[in-house]
């Protein structure tokens, strides 16, 4: 018997399956592309190869389209990302004081104190630093993403990168190209440079302690890593299984759960992978608020509606 986690976000859609002791027995990294529901039937439809609906007996969601995610799979649990995070991390080391987690277009900050979330922090406006920002310099840069990291180590005499903006820091970049630095360096200026960025934004005013975890898609470029010790001074560990920790998190959740209240999962199969899904949006004129209101179907049967902010929609889901 197994227990799913899937963590839906705007670059990566997250799936994973633990068994009764957390380990994780599948794990699939997915690229959204702007299609979430899309990207969870892509990887349903490798699943569904290897399990059987029965098998599953619990299911969470997470990530920026959790609720989405949770009306088309049948979720038993919807968490935030800095719950899941927390999670999955205690559940490596109950030690834990910090989660430094950058992902593809957000990064965030969690304090911890004897395993409990005492502070967290999200940046959702700036690109620099995240994962989309880092792909596109290593395609301008010509130089695979996997090997980024390992530029920076490289490097002897990083140059000073101006990182508190995407656009600057790109532009610094290519002018320190033309003045003929070398790409090494200039890679690990640019780690350096996030860095900073990252610890006077997302992490200004929080107390940074060890043990400290980097996690997220970022966590894979080692250079960010060094970048991060010789900041704070302090080692900074990359946890197993560090680019999917948010579905890891939501599977344990629904686990906790169902020791709880042995419930019987809502849980529609991995037979959706060959369904066909639409969604359409319409404005409820019920008060003042006037939400707009996404409703989700497949064929002619609606899975869910959310947008809402009173309930009167999401409340009434299909299954």
């Amino acid at each position: 018997m197994y227990y799913m986690g899937v963590d839906v976000g705007s670059v990566s859609t997250d799936i994973v399956i633990v068994d009764e002791n957390i380990n994780v027995v599948e794990s699939l990294y997915l690229r959204t592309k702007g299609k979430p529901i899309n990207a969870i039937q892509e990887g349903f439809k490798t699943l569904q190869k290897k399990y059987h609906n029965e098998q599953i007996k619990a299911v969470g969601t997470t990530g920026s389209g959790r609720h989405i995610c949770s009306f088309v799979i049948g979720a038993d649990v919807i968490k935030n990302e800095i719950t899941a995070h927390a999670v999955a991390a205690l559940h490596v080391n109950n030690n834990v004081k910090t989660i430094i987690e950058i992902g593809g277009q957000d990064s965030k900050i969690i304090t911890l104190n004897n395993g409990i979330v005492t502070d967290f922090a999200m940046n959702t406006v700036c690109a620099a630093g995240t994962g989309s920002f880092l792909d596109r310099q290593a395609e301008r840069l010509d130089i695979p993403i996997e090997d980024f990291g390992n530029y920076s180590l490289l490097s002897k005499n990083p140059v000073r990168i101006a990182g508190r903006c995407a656009v600057f820091a790109e532009s610094d970049m290519i002018h320190k190209q033309q003045l003929g630095y070398s790409e090494s360096d200039i890679i690990r200026g640019l780690c350096e440079a996030l860095v900073r960025n990252y610890l006077n934004n997302v992490g200004k005013g929080k107390e940074i302690r060890s043990e400290i975890f980097f996690q997220g898609g970022v966590a894979a470029n080692i250079g960010m890593k060094a970048a991060f010790e010789n900041s704070l001074g302090l080692k900074v560990t990359i946890p197993p299984n560090f680019k999917v920790m948010g579905a890891i998190g939501a599977a344990i959740l629904s686990k906790e759960l169902l020791s709880k209240t042995n419930f019987k999962t809502k849980f529609k199969g991995f037979d959706l992978s060959n369904m066909n899904f639409n969604s359409k949006s319409f404005e409820c004129k019920g008060c003042s608020n006037r939400c707009e209101i996404v409703k989700i179907q497949s064929d002619e049967a609606i899975l869910g509606c959310f947008g809402d902010i009173c309930g009167k929609w999401s409340s009434n889901l299909a299954g």
